[in-house]
């Protein structure tokens, strides 16, 4: 029939062809059509298995032994020579090897996915129901043995987190019960994160509930998503969990062992740089299933089929680099030899079913019931996650090899495709530091309110952005696409919104009248910056001239103006925009300034140039080719662009590839080794410049171009007199289409080198610092800043928005990710964002979407440091806060006594959060209030007082 035409979809794996492929490679001719497999197969009087397979009907000896396939021989210790006969096709040696007698644990869960499958609320409302059967199943296997009765693994703990609210107490007792026995197990992470997306502070809050569970939390699960950030060691750590299990999918997308992952070995100690560690354990990449490997060899299915694959399985994990050969899961690309794994004691994941979201299933514990009963080994035991850490902990740990470095995921490059959510995120993440430690500071205990919203937070930085296939608009399934984007984004936006509400709320209490402004700085550092304010026409007439004077010294402050009339704007407050830089204004405290009369401030001034200029910086912008041209440092006598790299600074760069939309796992199944899917390369032209002002504050040039991809492109360079600091925002909307596409930044420094380092969640990375074996190299998820450094100068670029970064060139976006332009050391390119992945990411974006990022550069101030003083314009800009003139003219709430030590924010306690930046462990002395302690801080640490 027709029909035969038809293959099934490509996102799905081929499970019987995958079946066949370990069959065949654990198999070897010996005679024609007749293979022979030894497998790590034994009997409870001694005896192993020796399987015999070929035509039907065919009958064996193995010497003395007659079989239609299957031979129970005496167990040999070393290598032992048999003559196999077949009848009618003829006979062969066969030599039969000792083999390894496996202790296999089990771990059934269930990959949770909040979306994907079906929209969010229908999937989470199943993991309910997966709580409930999985307590029933514990309860109706009690009499099993040991081994075999019926185990869960809750891999994220917010279902168990909505499980314990929505049910009776006596149900939630008897769950309890069943965790401190050790049969149901609940992990630390509450779900399956892009940790490089969270903040420091989010992702210790997240691990918050562990401390509130009514029993105790050992290990956790990282499953899908392909690499964890350094941060995670210590945050782990700091709730008591020492065990993480992760199951990376690769799904073609992702090359680790040609990037050292070959030589990974597992399972390993996974070491931070403040000396803690976690005892890591990962699934068979690349070519094996991830967290589908114990479904793959028929534990779901059968006993009779997992009887068939699990020994092959186990005895090509013995004998091979990998289980399964190339295109098991897309990547057709080569193979990389490493040895065989080690142990004989092996962590197998399974699900009810081959899908994520899955429920429980009792057949697992099943198979491993029979299997037991007729089998001596492998010994297989239904296990939770920890039983097999702690088994490798008692007889292995000193052996295991130790890891240092961030695990840089393969897959943080989708989280360019929500690039205006995401940035709305990035700016919550930012403002929520502030609005708590000014409710602090006001007496108000925000923090429920804070928790809240970094949940939302956190929701949005879950691993899951779509649908399986996120093009369609389905109303359930996979095919659900535009409800599940619509419900992923609004989170964004509402944890944005929250964090302002939250802010203005502590604005309001921290307050103490009117007429003039606290200038708060929520960094650590003292700093010269520019401020914004509002001034109510309520306060102050709009006709009525005012000046800013700095309650500290009594002398006048510049600032510049911007008035709404009613007749303007007539939706927004009217008032006055103020714009001025507060020198020398403390970290965690502020500076008054007061409202007075004064003249009418100077307007704008046209300059008509492409020309900026401060005290610290001359910048030049080419209107003809669409980018700066020139950024010189006047102190140091440098120019700070390379001004022959192959793209302008801050020059619009838009990729097209040619390859298709709307296939699901398209991408995972798209090989590139040259730049021949890179269709199309253009740069924005046509630039015009729009403004060209200087103010009584500083100078301002805003240039509109033409660009392929958006409808308009908007770039603003401003430079601040007093601030040591270039501040550039480019804007542009973004015109929708489902095309595989990228928008990059330029920015190419003439520094020399490669950045000496930048910002992790939770850790500092860096040219010279180690990574995880097989971490992604072709582009990093930063948080903040980067910093290159040489003996006369250390130069700064810092992202507010955009964290993806590719390091002196562009790359292919598709595996194995190869260079598109020859290597420039000094040069960053943001990957500001693309439409690059067909399953999971949303399918295509549009709409006006902000990038802001900043440059500054100083005579030795070390990359660490000058990174984090740049970014904090970004991050952590000052905030006017309306107060009384009888307000104390300055005051400092915290301060640190070393440079490389941050106070993130304060809260209800009180508490100071601090990190360290440094390399090696400090002794520093906090100061909160009157109050003073001195602690100790490891290494890149995260402390909380």
């Amino acid at each position: 029939m027709t029909s035969r035409l038809l293959q099934p979809s490509l996102g799905s794996p081929d499970y019987d062809g995958i079946r066949q492929t370990l069959r065949e490679n654990t198999s070897t001719e010996v005679l024609p059509e007749v293979r022979v497999s030894m497998v790590p197969l034994f009997t409870h009087d001694g005896r192993q298995v020796v399987r015999v397979a070929g035509p039907p009907g065919v009958r064996y000896r193995l010497d003395e032994l007659e079989s239609d396939g299957t031979f129970l021989v005496p167990e040999v210790d070393s290598p032992r020579t048999f003559t196999l006969e077949a009848d009618g096709i003829g006979s062969a040696q066969v030599i039969v090897t000792p083999q390894r007698k496996w202790t296999v644990f089990v771990v059934h869960h269930s990959h949770l996915d909040i979306g994907y499958t079906d929209p969010q609320g229908t999937v989470l409302r199943h993991h309910l129901d997966y709580l409930d059967a999985a307590l029933r199943l514990a309860q109706e296997t009690a009499s099993w043995d040991d081994d075999a009765r019926f185990r869960w693994t809750v891999e994220s703990s917010y279902p168990a987190i909505k499980w314990l609210a929505a049910r009776p107490a006596p149900q939630v007792e008897a769950f309890a019960e069943l965790v401190r026995q050790g049969v149901v197990e609940v992990t630390a992470l509450p779900f399956q994160l892009h940790t490089e997306a969270c903040s420091t502070e989010e992702l210790y809050r997240q691990l918050r509930f562990v401390r509130s569970f009514p029993f105790p939390v050992r290990s956790a699960m990282h499953t899908d998503v392909p690499g964890a950030v350094v941060g995670l060691v210590d945050a782990l750590n700091s709730v008591g969990v020492r065990y993480l299990a992760a199951a990376h999918n690769w799904a073609g997308r992702s090359v680790p062992y040609l990037h050292g992952g070959d030589g990974l070995r597992r399972p390993f100690r996974w070491r931070a740089p403040s000396g803690q560690e976690l005892l890591v354990w990962f699934t068979d990449t690349p070519h094996g299933m991830a967290y589908m490997e114990g479904n793959t060899v028929g534990l779901t299915d059968s006993y009779e089929l997992s009887l068939d694959l699990l020994p092959r399985y186990l005895h090509s994990l013995a004998n091979r680099s990998y289980p399964y050969g190339p295109g098991t899961f897309g990547w057709l690309g080569p193979d990389a030899a490493k040895p065989p794994y080690e142990l004989d004691a092996l962590h197998l994941r399974v699900q009810g079913a081959h899908a994520d979201n899955a429920g429980p299933s009792i057949v697992p514990a099943s198979v491993v019931r029979r299997w037991n009963q007729d089998w001596a080994w492998p010994r297989l035991r239904s296990a939770t996650n920890s039983d097999f850490f702690d088994h490798v902990a008692e007889r292995h740990f000193d052996a295991l090899a130790v890891h240092e470095g961030d695990w840089t995921d393969w897959w943080a490059d989708g989280l360019g495709s929500g690039a205006r959510p995401l940035g709305y995120v990035r700016r919550a993440q930012s403002a929520l530091r502030a609005a708590e430690t000014l409710n602090t500071l006001a007496g108000h205990d925000a923090t429920a309110d804070i928790d809240d919203a970094y949940d939302k937070v956190a929701l949005f930085n879950e691993h899951t952005w779509g649908a399986a296939n996120p093009w369609e608009d389905a109303e359930e399934a996979g095919d659900s696409g535009g409800l599940q984007w619509t419900r992923k984004s609004a989170g964004a936006y509402q944890a944005q919104d929250d964090a302002s509400d939250l802010l203005q709320a502590a604005i309001g209490r921290f307050g103490r009248g009117t007429g003039s402004f606290a200038v708060f700085n929520p960094a650590t550092n003292t700093r010269t910056d520019v401020v914004r304010a509002f001034l109510p026409r309520d306060v102050v007439p709009l006709d009525a001239p005012i000046a800013l004077v700095d309650a500290r010294t009594g002398r006048r402050v510049p600032h510049h103006e911007e008035v709404v009339e009613p007749e303007d704007w007539p939706t927004r407050p009217i008032g006055r925009h103020l714009e001025a830089v507060v020198e020398e204004v403390p970290g965690f405290g502020y500076a008054r300034l007061d409202v007075v009369p004064g003249e009418r401030a100077p307007a704008a001034a046209e300059t008509g140039e492409p020309v900026l200029e401060n005290e610290f910086y001359r910048v030049s912008y080419d209107v003809r080719e669409g980018y700066i041209r020139s950024i010189f440092d006047k102190a140091a006598g440098r120019e700070l662009v390379n001004q022959d790299a192959a793209g302008g600074f801050g020059q619009y760069v838009y990729d097209r590839y040619a390859t298709a939309p709307h296939f699901n796992h398209m991408s995972g199944h798209v090989g590139a080794h040259d730049r021949t899917l890179l269709g199309d390369r253009a740069i924005a032209r046509h630039a015009a410049v729009v403004k060209s002002v200087r103010t009584a504050v500083g100078e301002k040039l805003v240039v509109e171009l033409q660009g392929k991809g958006v409808d308009w492109l908007r770039t603003t360079i401003e430079l601040h007199r007093g601030v040591p600091r270039l501040d550039l925002r480019y804007q542009l909307a973004k015109q929708g289409t489902p095309g595989k596409e990228a928008v990059f930044l330029a920015f190419p420094f003439a520094a020399g080198g490669p950045p000496a380092a930048w910002e992790l969640t939770g850790g500092v990375g860096g040219a010279d610092l180690p990574t995880v074996p097989g971490s992604a190299a072709y582009m990093l998820p930063i948080r903040h800043w980067m910093a290159f450094e040489d003996p006369e100068l250390t130069i700064a670029w810092a992202t507010m928005e955009a964290p993806l970064v590719q390091l002196g060139t562009i790359h292919m976006p598709y595996a194995p990710f190869p260079p598109t332009l020859d290597d420039e050391p000094g040069t960053l390119y943001s990957w500001a964002l693309n439409n690059i992945w067909d399953t999971n990411f949303p399918a295509q974006q549009q709409g006006e979407t902000t990038f802001r990022y900043a440059v500054a550069s100083r005579a030795r101030a070390g990359a660490r440091r000058l990174g984090a003083e740049t970014a904090a314009g970004l991050t952590d800009p000052f905030i006017a806060v309306p107060t009384a003139a009888t307000a104390p003219p300055e005051e400092r709430f915290a301060e640190v006594d070393h440079p490389d030590v941050r106070i993130t924010s304060l809260g209800s306690g009180p508490v100071a959060r601090l990190r360290s930046l440094a390399p090696e462990p400090v002794e520093v002395t906090v100061r909160l209030g009157e109050r003073s302690v001195k602690v100790r801080i490891p290494a890149c640490g995260v402390v909380e007082l």
